[in-house]
């Protein structure tokens, strides 16, 4: 029997924004699966994924094709199944990952205003920190991923942000533009980040 796949879609402006859940075996298992790397300098420096990436990132690290297959790819194939059914009606028939890698994120790390490549991008979150700090101003934008599109229009948002929570799963059009605000705590911010492409043919529906 197939796991019921349950979310929210989120359509403040044209581009619809997918929140769902990441299991929590699978938030273990990643997170598992860094810890022990990280323990080694040489594999961080092999798996090493930053210098292909926008943000000032203290550690970005790759995920191998077989970690996918084996603990990722069918979750999250069947989650953008879902998105994509529930926002054009239509069922993919293709998914495949283009590239997919664990963000590590420390104080003061942030990643700028960008946008991804293939068809449908994703953010999941495996740990964050129990506080990311106070703000001088009165809305604590601190840790937040902030999705960005088009401009300021009456009755019309050009912006929406969430605060992430863990297994937390975000999925966007890959060229829908986003940016992750620094924070003020010791502890760490970890998310999953991926891009994957569908069938072409609905790709200008979604």
């Amino acid at each position: 029997m197939k796991k019921k796949i349950e979310g929210i879609i989120h359509r403040p402006f044209a581009p619809a924004i997918g929140q769902y859940s990441l299991a929590e075996k699978s938030t273990e298992e990643i997170n598992k699966y860094i810890d022990n790397l990280r323990t080694n300098e040489k594999e961080i420096q092999i798996n090493n994924y930053g210098d292909k990436l926008a943000g000032e990132i203290t550690h970005e690290i790759s995920l191998s094709n077989e970690f996918l297959s084996k603990f990722l790819l069918d979750e999250l194939a069947a989650n953008v199944h879902n998105y994509v059914k529930s926002c054009i009606g239509k069922e993919i028939t293709k998914f495949n990952i283009k590239e997919c890698w664990v963000v590590c994120q420390y104080q003061n790390d942030y990643n700028p205003i960008h946008w991804h490549s293939g068809h449908v991008s994703g953010v999941a979150y495996l740990k964050v920190p129990k506080s990311f700090g106070e703000s001088i101003k009165k809305e604590n934008r601190n840790g937040r991923i902030a999705f960005i599109h088009g401009s300021r229009q009456f009755l019309s948002k050009s912006s929406i942000e969430f605060t992430p929570s863990v297994t937390d799963l975000y999925l966007f059009p890959s060229y829908l533009m986003h940016t992750v605000y620094p924070f003020k705590s010791k502890d760490e911010r970890r998310s999953i980040a991926f891009n994957a492409f569908i069938d072409e043919e609905f790709v200008n529906k979604i």
